[in-house]
């Protein structure tokens, strides 16, 4: 099961504080969530806004986009959520 990641769309969601993005396994969507804490923003900068955890998700996305493919592979559902730790692992 290979990944692709074609739609560079990503949304964040502050009453959960993730940011949202998709994959696709052939043509089935697999919806992940990015949890803002494991992005490392820096407090207390202009970061912590909706914009700043955007920007902050764009500079990290290959390391993002290798934690959700190892994810994936290790488990089959619905939904995946990336801690920092799943970010660790990869970068």
């Amino acid at each position: 099961m290979k990944l692709t990641f074609p739609n560079a769309s990503r949304s964040y969601d502050a009453a959960h504080n993730w940011v949202r993005f998709w994959a696709y396994d052939e043509s089935m969507e697999v919806p992940f969530f990015v949890d803002a804490a494991a992005l490392q923003v820096q407090p207390d900068t202009s970061e912590q806004d909706e914009a700043g955890i955007l920007r902050s998700f764009d500079r990290q996305w290959s390391i993002i986009r290798s934690a959700a493919e190892s994810v994936y592979a290790r488990n089959s559902r619905g939904s995946y959520f990336l801690k920092a730790a799943d970010l660790a692992r990869v970068a």
